[in-house]
């Protein structure tokens, strides 16, 4: 009993301090310290040993991604790019299918590689005026932009250029295109349970609003034509795949071996490699395309990357967190419960990172502390029993998009404050879609893989 409540009150106080407004900069290192009071762990080695080493990983490891992610958002969004192609997909579904639209829009744009934070900001005034028309409440909002930008995009769609399709790369020595298949139908459950419990739960009063016949215009944007918008984000997908699948392997990487570079063996690297190539390369890109449109280029690029600072600071905060959740006597015990689960290490890895995911709020925060301590171990057994690191792969990125997005998680906390909603109002859709679907698609790939393997 004690050891739960060792684990559970620092995670419960966390969610209400980001309930109250707390920013997470100051919230997860109070809790970690909280955590680790009542297992009477030092609190200054708990601070300086244990939370600092782990944050500053993080940043070290992931800066570039981030960096290069909200740069290529910011000039997508300043340039008219996404709103272009927003409005396009709305313009082709029409306001009647207010809901589709609005997760199609996000997941296209998400899936190109615009950061979800410039996704939600720009898609959310084209889904309130659609929702206005159409007479679903504005309540439904955050649930239909979290579907679309949260879910599927992020973690299931294979070659998403998503931060938590790159993290487990270089533990595995995979590419951003793992195990397609399992990601297919797990985007799929996705997509279409969230859809349907979306337009199911929209037909209640609850849900409901007086429409506005005028609220929504169907005229073009002053943005560029949609498919030079869209020449960028496809861009971005086809270098993932060229660089991952045909450059790199095609180049001789064996000085890497070498102890002046890590000893690293050419896959654990080479995802990486890709995402920042290609995100580099489709950023002159849209500089070059949308030249005219961008009024002062060098600032905008300069605005993305401070952009990157916060949400990438507020994840290695979470990172710090969870690695003192994680180095506690309570958690190991924890571990040593799931390592006698009857499902093998792609079950454990499954259930150990949706905890670390859950108790951090961050998918990729929760991910990293749970590969750092236990993707070698979970490796060499999947090894031994012939299973493929692809599996792997693709069971992690999973695992990290469901209980990720409990009420603390930022982009949660985000998303509310765009429209104004408190978690009272606007929360239980996005538990749904983003929580409770997500874990229903991570055990129908759990099953499958158990049947049939990596495909």
């Amino acid at each position: 009993m004690y050891t739960a409540i060792i684990l559970i009150l620092p995670l419960a106080l966390l969610i209400l301090a980001a309930f109250r407004g707390w920013s997470v900069l100051v919230a997860a290192p109070v809790m970690a310290l909280v955590g680790a009071a009542l297992s009477s762990e030092p609190a200054m080695a708990t601070l300086t040993e244990r939370y600092m080493p782990a944050l500053g990983g993080f940043i070290v490891s992931y800066l570039p991604l981030f960096l290069l992610g909200a740069v290529f958002g910011r000039l997508m969004e300043v340039s008219g790019a996404a709103l272009s192609i927003a409005r396009a997909i709305v313009n082709r579904l029409g306001p009647a299918q207010a809901i589709p639209a609005v997760v199609l829009a996000c997941a296209v744009l998400t899936y190109g590689g615009v950061s979800l934070f410039v996704v939600a900001f720009a898609v959310y005034p084209l889904a309130l005026a659609l929702f206005r028309t159409t007479g679903v409440s504005e309540r439904l909002i955050p649930g239909a932009i979290a579907l679309g930008a949260f879910t599927f995009t992020m973690s299931a769609l294979p070659g998403t250029p998503a931060i938590q399709n790159a993290i487990p790369m270089p533990y595995f020595g995979t590419n951003a295109f793992a195990a397609p298949g399992l990601g297919i139908i797990a985007a799929t459950i996705m997509g279409l349970g969230g859809l349907s419990y979306l337009h199911l739960i929209s037909r209640q009063p609850a849900y409901q609003s007086p429409a506005q016949a005028d609220a929504f215009s169907m005229e073009a944007s002053a943005g560029p034509p949609v498919v030079l918008a869209a020449l960028p984000v496809v861009l971005v997908i086809t270098l993932n795949y060229l660089l991952s699948k045909l450059v790199f392997p095609a180049l001789d990487l064996s000085y890497l071996a070498s102890p002046d570079w890590g000893g690293l063996t050419p896959g654990a690297v080479v995802g990486v490699w890709s995402l920042i190539l290609s995100l580099s390369l489709s950023i002159l890109a849209l500089i070059g395309l949308m030249w005219s449109r961008l009024a002062t280029p060098v600032a905008s690029i300069g605005e993305g990357a401070e952009a990157a600072l916060l949400p990438l600071f507020n994840t290695a905060s979470l990172v710090g967190f969870g690695a003192v959740v994680a180095g506690l006597p309570a958690f190991a015990a924890v571990v040593a419960l799931i390592d006698d689960l009857p499902g093998g290490p792609v079950l454990g890895l499954a259930a150990s990172t949706s905890l670390l995911a859950g108790f951090t709020g961050s998918a990729s925060g929760g991910m990293s502390i749970a590969l750092e301590a236990l993707g070698a171990q979970y490796l060499q057994q999947a090894q031994a029993l012939g299973i493929s690191p692809e599996l792997l792969h693709r069971v992690t990125a999973l695992a990290t998009g469901g209980l990720d997005a409990l009420p603390h998680n930022g982009a949660v906390i985000t998303l509310l404050g765009i429209g104004g909603l408190t978690h009272k109002q606007a929360y239980g859709p996005v538990f749904v879609v983003a929580v409770v679907i997500p874990v229903a698609a991570l055990a129908a790939v759990l099953l499958l893989s158990s049947l049939f393997g990596s495909f």
